[in-house]
């Protein structure tokens, strides 16, 4: 059975490392090329670049593991990221994509703010690209734990190598593979992997509820749901048990939209501006496409667990249990290269985005001014394999919740960059201090509120998600510093043309 498994995984990891190699020969020369691929994404290329990087190991892990134990209240998650991730392409690709090229060729986003609000350059570029490496390292340690539990969960023991538990292989051999082609190809290579990535994703939400829900063990949808109600009368409500601030914490994650590097940089490389309606709607089509079949992955495989009497220990393991269990070995093989092609397909993303800030935000701001194209693209791919073993290291506890990490950092970015992003780009009446006030006052919130425990119990009641009060007093302290200082020598925002 291992053995048709293995096929389809060495012909995945076959055509990733490819891509590398064919990126590798047309588009690293250059900063400009490494870091955004010369600024030449197609649509189609762009916008399932941007989905496979922001949705990772969790929409086939974490999302489909809390519909699983929650039901169908949990899908607010879901339905808040759709509406945030439209309002992100209507809102910041335009814009940023013209303004990041009129201000000097931002590179980076510390790249960008300095060039906007020249007043605080210095203080802007540090703080932002330090905020970005440090939640990165947590963010991409959640798509390393993932890809551990694959490893572990689909083949055990049967993979220890030494001191090394079957966990830790997973770990660091996805870690490995995602470095082979980062760090040879750079940014073409990550975006054209992530469009394969994409592809393989949406047609494995697809298929793998369809054969759950109408296969053999199913039973359809009139079973499952006899199933369900049985387990709880209400597993199949959307509001049962949902209190206001659980609603509000649910669906705000699409707030977090307007704040992440690994996204909005797709934004920076598209084509030109007149091509982001075309990417925006092969984009949503996706995600709606991708978000319903995660949502009905963790609702219906509930019900298939129930009636087939199987005990599922991690309910984030799903998937991938039930890839392995009900289908041709082939088949599972290519569903595990959907799993990892969400989790590579992130943890490539934010590993450029991460070395791009050390390269252009520390090292030729600090260390070298001058340093060459050829020395900086080095530079960007020593810092590709420094920030992959940090996050390796973070990742190294095999009990770590997948959702749990991403959560906290999607909270910290959107909180620090949401809602400067996006005032940075409409607002003429921001300065460079209020700037600086922003980015600080989301990340301390967001660090503060999850250190005191009130994502989980907040005066005495529910948990308040911390991207809320991170997003809240982060537009308060831009709005309110902006006022009280000048804005004079700033860059002014243009409507995108």
């Amino acid at each position: 059975m291992a053995t048709g498994i293995w096929i389809s995984l060495l012909i995945y990891f076959t055509l990733m490392i490819g891509i590398g190699i064919y990126a590798w020969l047309r588009s690293t020369s250059s900063s400009e090329q490494y870091m955004l691929g010369g600024r030449n994404l197609s649509p189609a290329v762009a916008s399932l670049s941007a989905g496979a990087s922001d949705m990772s190991g969790w929409l086939l892990l974490g999302l489909p593991g809390a519909l699983y134990v929650s039901g169908l209240a949990s899908a607010w998650i879901g339905i808040g990221l759709f509406v945030g991730a439209l309002f992100n392409w209507i809102i910041v690709a335009p814009r940023l994509r013209e303004q990041t090229e009129r201000y000097d060729n931002s590179l980076t986003i510390p790249q960008f703010l300095s060039r906007r609000f020249p007043s605080r350059a210095m203080a802007l570029r540090v703080v932002s690209a330090v905020i970005i490496v440090v939640f990165f390292s947590v963010y991409t340690a959640s798509g390393l734990v993932a890809g551990g539990k694959l490893v572990q969960s689909a083949f055990g023991e049967a993979v220890n190598v030494g001191a090394f538990s079957d966990y830790s292989v997973g770990v660091w051999g996805t870690l490995a593979v995602v470095l082979a082609y980062t760090v040879v190809g750079g940014f073409m290579a990550v975006s054209l992997t992530d469009f394969c990535q994409g592809v393989i994703m949406m047609l494995a939400l697809v298929i793998m509820p369809a054969v759950v829900l109408f296969g053999s063990g199913g039973g359809g949808y009139g079973q499952a749901a006899s199933t369900l109600a049985q387990i709880d009368p209400d597993f199949l409500s959307w509001t049962a048990g949902l209190t206001v601030v659980g609603w509000l914490s649910a669906v705000t994650w699409g707030l977090g939209y307007f704040g992440q590097p690994h996204i909005i940089v797709r934004f920076m490389a598209i084509r030109s501006v007149r091509e982001v309606p075309r990417a925006r709607n092969i984009g949503m089509t996706w995600m709606a496409i991708s978000l319903i079949g995660a949502v009905s992955l963790g609702v219906f495989g509930r019900a298939y667990a129930e009636r087939n009497g199987m005990s599922i220990d991690d309910s984030e393991t799903i998937f991938i249990i039930l890839a392995d269990l009900l289908f041709n070995p082939i088949i599972t093989g290519f569903l595990f290269a959907a799993l990892l092609a969400a989790i590579m397909s992130t943890v490539s993303s934010q590993l450029l985005v991460a070395s791009s800030s050390l390269t252009e935000d520390f090292y030729r701001l600090f260390l070298r001014r001058q340093a060459s194209e050829k020395e900086s693209v080095t530079v960007g791919r020593v810092s590709v394999i420094v920030v992959g073993v940090i996050a390796a290291v973070i990742a190294t506890d095999p009990g770590s919740n997948v959702l749990g990490l991403v959560s906290h950092a999607w909270a910290g970015f959107g909180a620090a960059f949401g809602p400067l992003i996006v005032l940075s780009l409409i607002w003429s009446g921001m300065s460079g201090t209020g700037a600086v006030a922003g980015l600080v006052a989301g990340a301390v919130t967001v660090a503060t509120w999850i250190m005191l425990g009130w994502n989980q119990s907040f005066l005495g009641g529910p948990g308040v998600y911390e991207i809320m009060p991170g997003v809240l007093v982060a537009s308060l302290a831009i709005y309110f510093v902006s006022l009280a200082t000048p804005s004079s020598g700033e860059f002014r925002p243009a409507p995108a043309s």
